[in-house]
């Protein structure tokens, strides 16, 4: 449990009311793989605003989770918000999108969602 992110400051933020946690648990699940597709073909297609935009509605997430990938992730938000036609962010993205599946692959498991 717990390798591939934390419950840390989302037991903080539940104060440890494990129903509560369960159901952040299940909106990551609902939400982050979704919004990470998203992210990745906003990338692909370089769509610059809807990357913008994808990565910034997942960033809290991910920051509370702790994936530890949220400077990646910032890396490409920062991408679509400036418009950076210089940059590539192929690896960055990658990284998160592994994070998030890892992550997701082992909550399932962990809240057996």
């Amino acid at each position: 449990m717990e390798l591939h992110y934390k419950l840390f400051r989302v037991r903080e933020l539940a104060d440890n009311d494990e129903d509560f946690i369960a159901a952040l648990a299940e909106a990551f699940l609902d939400e982050v793989p979704e919004d990470a597709q998203r992210l990745k073909k906003a990338v692909l297609e370089k769509d610059y605003q809807e990357a913008y935009q994808a990565a910034h509605k997942i960033k809290p997430t991910i920051d509370l989770f702790e994936l530890g990938v949220l400077d990646k992730l910032i890396e490409v938000q920062d991408w679509g918000k400036f418009t950076q036609t210089d940059v590539d962010v192929t690896e960055q993205l990658d990284r998160v999108i592994s994070a998030i599946e890892k992550a997701s692959a082992e909550m399932k498991s962990d809240f057996k969602l």
